[in-house]
């Protein structure tokens, strides 16, 4: 249940509230009995759980294990290299038609 924060338009006591959302606003002051206004307060923010939201989080697990960062090093090491610069010009000169015997 959320706590509402109250002031007094006569008087100027604020309280807090301790109610459901579906309770109506309290109308009198406990100090004076004249009317009162609910006020707009920040609330407790947002509470992020769970991994994802850090910059230091990497999208991998946050509590020992290996983290999503090392898993591309070591798919990179499992690859085949790519072709040398030599070997890609040689396929690159040779592109003249082959006779075909028949």
């Amino acid at each position: 249940m959320p706590t509402y924060g109250y002031e007094c338009k006569s008087c100027g006591h604020s309280f807090d509230a301790f109610q459901s959302m579906t309770d109506e606003p309290l109308k009198t002051c406990p100090e004076c009995g004249k009317a009162v206004r609910r006020l707009i307060n920040g609330g407790t923010g947002v509470i992020f759980k769970g991994g994802g939201f850090y910059v230091t989080d990497r999208g991998g697990k946050t509590s020992g294990g290996s983290t999503e960062s090392a898993k591309p090093a070591a798919k990179a090491a499992s690859e085949p290299a790519a072709p040398s610069a030599k070997a890609e010009s040689s396929a690159k000169a040779d592109t003249s038609p082959k006779a075909v015997n028949s």
